[in-house]
């Protein structure tokens, strides 16, 4: 009983050599589906595993001799690379240090983003958690300001076709559907945004929607995704991005627009988008245009610990 995904719907192939095997037990310990068995101090398949085997290579990972490999979901032994030195990882105060000096920019340098910065940033981004492997995250990439300027032109005109969502009165009618909290939500914060985003933005050639940033990235899922994927990929997107130098800002009022209905499946099959996505976003990226000299700090709503 394979659990599906878009990319596959298959079990992987778990080859074990016997005579690699030293019988530690470490594949076992590791593998939450129990596949894995010890078995006259030789690992072996197991019979009663869960999932049959979701293909997240722990046990090839973590297996000293090399005598796992598994085939399938995407996964193969070309896959396995030897972790860096320990004293190569960043420390807290390095990586906090990073973090604070992350703020969302919305001015950009007149200056393309490097190839080898682009690939740098994806390669990051590929080593964030998922909810089952292999990753249905995908990436939609715009890369030039020409780019970024034209979707935002295709956006500003989709939402003039949709403008009926943020009438008064279809506000007035949806209030009790949608209750206290999405009504207060559309007309203080969305109903403003999109006359930001079309009459008093692009329609005076004001960009407000990805401000002319010389890069832009379109995380989203598939219809298998866990809906937290895309947005923990962008999030390590974004702080690649600050270690290599870029500003960036996420961009989150674009994605919720465009999955529902006829013309939001006409707007993503127009930009290569393959499918609606519980939960999506679109980060801009560029050199800075100011920089700052003080951070912000921030707060969370509640912290607690359980009893």
């Amino acid at each position: 009983m394979a659990i599906p995904t878009s990319r596959t719907k298959e079990s992987p192939e778990i080859r074990i050599n016997s005579e690699s095997c030293n019988g530690c037990g470490l594949c076992v310990s590791v593998c939450s589906d129990s596949s894995l068995i010890i078995e006259n101090d030789t690992v072996k398949r197991s019979d009663v595993s869960l999932f049959e085997c979701i293909g997240c290579g722990h046990c090839m990972a973590i297996c000293p001799t090399g005598a796992i490999e598994i085939y399938g979901r995407e996964l193969s032994p070309e896959d396995v690379y030897n972790l860096p030195a320990k004293d190569q990882t960043s420390n807290y105060e390095q990586l906090l240090a990073t973090l604070q000096y992350r703020r969302s920019i919305r001015a950009f340098e007149d200056r393309n983003v490097e190839p080898e910065i682009i690939d740098k940033i994806l390669i990051a981004a590929k080593t964030a958690p998922m909810g089952l492997p292999p990753s249905d995250v995908n990436v939609l990439i715009f890369n030039g300001t020409e780019k970024t300027r034209a979707f935002a032109k295709d956006f500003s005109l989709y939402l003039k076709s949709i403008r009926f969502m943020f009438n008064t009165l279809f506000l007035a009618l949806m209030r009790p559907v949608w209750g206290k909290e999405t009504d207060e939500v559309f007309r203080k914060f969305l109903k403003p945004l999109y006359k930001a985003y079309t009459e008093d933005g692009m329609d005076k050639g004001i960009n407000n929607i990805n401000y002319d940033a010389p890069l832009a990235m379109y995380f989203y899922g598939s219809p298998y995704c866990d809906p937290a994927d895309p947005i923990i990929a962008a999030t390590y997107a974004m702080i690649a991005a600050e270690s290599l130098g870029l500003g960036t800002c996420m961009l989150g009022a674009v994605h919720p627009f465009i999955q529902n209905g006829r013309k939001a499946k006409k707007f993503r099959e127009d930009h290569n988008i393959k499918c609606k996505s519980r939960e999506g976003l679109f980060v801009a990226f560029g050199y800075h245009k100011s920089h700052y000299q003080k951070g912000i700090r921030r707060t969370f709503a509640s912290i607690e610990f359980s009893d």
